[in-house]
């Protein structure tokens, strides 16, 4: 007999669907005599840490639980990537999986390959983010835009060698022009 744990999740404008799966979760498990050993409920956006999902998967790795039951893969993935890296722990923990909305069910050989599927699109996603980083740098630097982290200290250059010639030390240097001691010490060329 499977021990589940189910995990409801709704964005705070979509707070009424959280009793509904949370009772289809309950019913799910109980037609397949699967034993619910952990329920957690979360509310927030896709974009917050999911400190409920979190709990959950903790209960997985001290195995106090066989199966995590959602009811749709995007209540418990916050992109394919993120999605498909908790899969992968979940499975490499011997613990099942299912998405009550797609039917999908890691539990069986055909939920496994479909598992293999998500790979592929995890793989396209993070391609296609590489592409687009790639792409913009690059269209950065053909308009000029210089990348990187801004010259703030290199601006105060000048000021930096006309105190330094009249006497003045680095670290007071650096306190009147508010940069870092190390970037007056670069500018003056100085290594120590």
């Amino acid at each position: 007999m499977f021990r589940a744990g189910l995990y409801a999740r709704v964005s705070t404008n979509d707070q009424q669907t959280l009793p509904m799966q949370s009772r289809a979760l309950r019913e799910y498990a109980t037609r397949r005599g699967w034993t619910i050993t952990a329920q957690v409920r979360e509310v927030g956006s896709s974009a917050d840490k999911r400190e409920a999902r979190e709990k959950l998967i903790e209960a997985a790795r001290r195995r106090e639980i066989d199966v995590v039951l959602v009811w749709r893969l995007d209540r418990w993935g916050r992109s394919v990537t993120d999605l498909l890296a908790t899969l992968q722990e979940l499975e490499h923990l011997g613990v099942g999986f299912v998405s009550l909305t797609e039917a999908l069910d890691l539990t069986t050989p055909a939920g496994r390959a479909m598992a293999g599927l998500l790979a592929i699109f995890a793989e396209f996603e993070r391609e296609i983010l590489r592409e687009r980083t790639r792409a913009g740098l690059a269209h950065a630097r053909q308009n000029g835009k210089r990348l990187g982290r801004p010259e703030t200290a290199a601006l105060h250059a000048a000021e930096v060698r006309k105190l330094h010639r009249t006497g003045i030390s680095k670290s007071e240097i650096a306190r009147q022009l508010r940069i870092g001691r190390t970037s007056v010490r670069r500018i003056l060329g100085a290594k120590s």
